[in-house]
């Protein structure tokens, strides 16, 4: 065997172990968190828990060049939430493929008349309808019920941006439900 090749049941990222029991100690610390912020956005269990673990190998994989260790938390958390967000993406682009093709075919799509499911579609429908920096902190401290400060610190903005920022999405939010 060559001194460059690597047995095949090799770990595809080899990380120093000092370096591993220190990502296995943060993730244990923020193994929720991954799948209550995908979870915020994609309003399903199995995708958020795909996101969160597609979230946990990317951060796996990148933990290495991680500058600051403290804000690990912080950078799971975007992580996560871009994955959210893309994924979220392609589903409405899937959707909105199969509407087209339900409408064409002539069938009418199901419908629920539930009020409150409703209700509460159009509230998540105005909240996705927030541009991104709006709709974190929304969902942070609105949904996730983070205070200002561990907002700021997961999303590494001033704790007066975050405070603006929400003030702004709730008006137009208020706007948008009236």
């Amino acid at each position: 065997m060559d001194d460059f090749a690597q047995p095949l049941n090799a770990p595809f990222v080899v990380m120093e172990a000092d370096l591993e029991r220190e990502f296995e100690t943060r993730i244990a610390e923020s193994s929720t968190l991954a799948f209550r912020v995908a979870y915020s956005v994609l309003r399903n269990r199995e995708d958020a828990e795909e996101a969160a673990q597609e979230a946990f190998a990317r951060a796996y994989r990148n933990f290495s060049s991680l500058r600051d260790r403290a804000r690990f938390r912080a950078w799971l958390v975007r992580i996560t939430w871009r994955l959210a967000i893309d994924r979220q993406r392609a589903s409405k682009r899937r959707s909105l493929r199969e509407q087209i093709h339900v409408e064409s075919s002539g069938r009418e799509p199901c419908t629920d008349t539930t009020v409150s499911h409703e209700l509460a579609k159009q509230v998540w429908r105005a909240i996705d309808g927030l541009p991104e920096k709006l709709r974190s902190v929304t969902i942070l401290a609105g949904i996730e019920e983070y205070n200002m400060r561990e907002v700021a610190e997961l999303l590494g903005l001033p704790e007066g941006t975050v405070k603006s920022r929400l003030h702004e999405a709730r008006q137009r939010l208020r706007k948008e439900l009236q």
